[in-house]
C-alpha cells in the first residue's frame, strides 16, 4: 500500500463518482479504477458499494477513510516539519554568553531579530564563563557561543571577531577621578581595585593587568568579584575602582560612573565560536545572521 492509493481513496470517498474523481486527479477513470480495487484486495474487503450513479461506503471504507485521512495528515506534517528543518525554519537552538556580552546592545538586538526572522526555532539562552561554554560546543549542548579570549579551540570549531569595544574605568560618583573628563591608567596606580578572578575570566583581567604594567604598576586587587555585575555593585558602594567594558553603562545601575581611559586603554573582545561543519540548519542560520549583525560593532 503506496500514499498515493489513500489518496486516491481519500478523493473518491469525498466524491463518491469515479469520474469526477478521476477528474479532480488529472488521471484516467479506468486506471482509478484498478488502483481502488488493488486497494480493496490488498485489505481484504469491499470499500465501496458499486451503484448504478456512483458509489458509496462501506462500513469497513467509512472506518478507513477517517484512518486514511490521519495517515495522510501525518504524512503531510512530517514532510512539512522536514521542509522547514532542511530551511532551518524548524527546531532549536542554544546560544551561549559570557555574563559582561549580554549587556552590549549587540547581543540582544542579533537575538531578538533571529526571532523575528525564524519564529518557530526555539531559542535557549545560557550564560556562563569562556571555558563553560566551550566545553558546552563540545558537548553538543551549545550551539553557538559567544566568548572572551584567549581560549584553545579544537579544530571542528571556528572562531570569528564580533565586537572589539574599549574598556572604561568605574567609579563611585564622589571619587576625585569622576570630576575628570577622561583618565589616563597611570592615574590609578594608587587605587584599590574590583577585579574578574583571572581563572573565569582571562582575557579581561590580562588585558587590564597588562595596561596597568605598561603604565608603570601593577594594579592593587583588593576584592575580586565573579560577575561583571557584582564587580559594578562593589564599585557603587565604594568597595574600588574598577575597569569595564564599555557595554556595562548599559546595566543602568546607580551611584557608579564611568570615564574613558586617555591614551593607551585595554579593549574587550568577543569572539563567536560555533561548530565548522553543524548539521543543524538553524544552528546555521544562526551563524549567519549573527555574522551579519555584528558588522556595524565589529573592528575595522
Amino acid at each position: 500500500m503506496e500514499l498515493r492509493h489513500l489518496r486516491y481513496f481519500t478523493v473518491v470517498a469525498d466524491e463518491l463518482h469515479f469520474t469526477r474523481a478521476a477528474a479532480r486527479l488529472g488521471i484516467g477513470q479506468p486506471p482509478l479504477s484498478q488502483q481502488i480495487q488493488q486497494l480493496e484486495r490488498e485489505i481484504g474487503t469491499p470499500l465501496f458499494l458499486r451503484l448504478p450513479r456512483g458509489v458509496e461506503l462501506t462500513e469497513a471504507g467509512a472506518q478507513f477513510l477517517e484512518d486514511a485521512r490521519a495517515i495522510l495528515a501525518s504524512a503531510d506534517r512530517a514532510i512539512d516539519t522536514a521542509r522547514r528543518l532542511g530551511r532551518g525554519e524548524h527546531g532549536a537552538i542554544t546560544v551561549g554568553f559570557t555574563a559582561s556580552a549580554v549587556f552590549h546592545p549587540y547581543l540582544p538586538r542579533a537575538i531578538r531579530a533571529f526571532r523575528d526572522r525564524y519564529p518557530d526555532v526555539r531559542i535557549s539562552l545560557t550564560e556562563s564563563n569562556t571555558v563553560s561554554l566551550l566545553r558546552g560546543l563540545r558537548e553538543n549542548q551549545v550551539d553557538v557561543a559567544f566568548v572572551r579570549p584567549p581560549y584553545v579551540l579544537d579544530p571542528e570549531f571556528e572562531t570569528e571577531r564580533v565586537l572589539d569595544e574599549p574598556m572604561l574605568i568605574a567609579l563611585p560618583p564622589d571619587h576625585p577621578l569622576s570630576r575628570k573628563r577622561s583618565v589616563p591608567i597611570a592615574a590609578l596606580a594608587d587605587q584599590d581595585f574590583v577585579l574578574y578572578p583571572r581563572p573565569i575570566g582571562a582575557g579581561l583581567y590580562d588585558a587590564i593587568q597588562n595596561a596597568c604594567l605598561r603604565a608603570g604598576f601593577s594594579p592593587r586587587v583588593i576584592q575580586e568579584a565573579p560577575q561583571m555585575a557584582s564587580i559594578v555593585s562593589l564599585v557603587a558602594a565604594g568597595v574600588g575602582i574598577s575597569i569595564v567594558p564599555a557595554a556595562m553603562r548599559h546595566m543602568g545601575a546607580q551611584g557608579i560612573e564611568y570615564r574613558p581611559i586617555k591614551g593607551d586603554a585595554p579593549h574587550a573582545l568577543l569572539d563567536m565560536a560555533y561548530r565548522r561543519h553543524d548539521r543543524s540548519i538553524a544552528a546555521r542560520n544562526a551563524v549567519q545572521m549573527l555574522r551579519a549583525l555584528a558588522h556595524p560593532e565589529a573592528a575595522g
